[in-house]
């Protein structure tokens, strides 16, 4: 979409999570601190069975969905009382990156901020891609035995730079599926400057940390927010096209009105994330690792 000729933003030096919808982002963190809770309740009584653990259904699906997406290598993924995550540690940071940034926008109450990033802060997030896509061809040069490799791959790096990369990715789709949805979005960006990208690597920080804190409850949890943080890009990414191919965008002014949109892109990202399981299968007949590789 254009972006209409607005006079600059004042500066701000607030932190991301102080706005001037401060009252209102408030109220935002109960809902979320209850889903919370009630995870870190199911985590703790499912990992305290090896036998629910192992045949845990949410995870079982998201096993399933995350095949479509990620090798899935057991040598590269963080292990959950002897349960492999959904997700690798790359992919694990990624989508909890996505999700963490999202989390944030919302709760500092800046949804509707449409601008990309400033200069500066979009450089820095994109030599956040840029380490991750470093460290990757580093771990995958493993695999040739002749191929150079720079160090050791480990899964804490995989880990660190996918969340790194993740809220990169976040902050491109947020203020893009902004664009696309509301009838009147905020022209700044809803990561203002580096400062709030230093604040919100530091959130990225703690939850690096507490995935690599092996304990079996928070892992259980972080191994659902990263599902939901993959449902959440892939949703924001088939509802724009949605909205961009009806030539609807810029339509809502509420997320009730905006909620079939939303829908039916959830509803999409799962039919491709299960469609891409089962193509998977089909050619390599497993969805944990791929033949050749370990």
């Amino acid at each position: 979409m254009t972006q209409p000729n607005m006079p600059p933003p004042a500066p701000e030096s607030a932190s991301l999570l102080i706005t001037r919808n401060a009252p209102r982002a408030r109220n935002r963190w109960l809902p979320l601190l209850v889903i919370v809770g009630a995870l870190l309740l199911i985590g703790f009584y499912v990992t305290s069975d090896a036998t629910a653990l192992a045949h845990d259904h949410a995870l079982g699906a998201l096993d399933f969905l995350g095949g479509a997406v990620c090798h899935r290598l057991t040598g590269h993924s963080i292990i959950i009382a002897g349960r492999q995550m959904p997700l690798c540690a790359r992919c694990s940071g990624i989508y909890l990156g996505v999700l963490l940034t999202f989390l944030v926008t919302l709760l500092a109450g800046r949804e509707r901020d449409a601008a990309l990033p400033r200069l500066p802060v979009l450089l820095a997030l994109l030599g956040l891609v840029g380490v991750m896509g470093v460290d990757g061809l580093n771990s995958y040069s493993h695999f040739l035995p002749r191929a150079p490799h720079l160090y050791q791959p480990q899964n804490w790096l995989r880990l660190a730079t996918g969340l790194g990369a993740g809220l990169a990715m976040g902050s491109i789709v947020s203020p893009a599926l902004a664009q696309t949805l509301w009838q009147s979005p905020r022209w700044q960006p809803p990561l203002r400057s580096l400062r709030e990208l230093g604040g919100l690597a530091l959130l990225a920080g703690v939850v690096g940390l507490l995935a690599l804190s092996n304990q079996p409850t928070l892992l259980y949890v972080l191994a659902l927010a990263s599902g939901a943080g993959l449902l959440a890009v892939l949703s924001a990414i088939n509802s724009m096209l949605l909205l961009m191919g009806l030539r609807r965008e810029g339509r809502y002014v509420s997320w009730r009105q905006a909620l079939p949109a939303l829908t039916f892109g959830l509803a999409l990202a799962l039919l491709e994330l299960m469609a891409g399981a089962w193509l998977r299968l089909s050619l390599f007949g497993t969805l944990t690792g791929l033949p050749g590789l370990s």
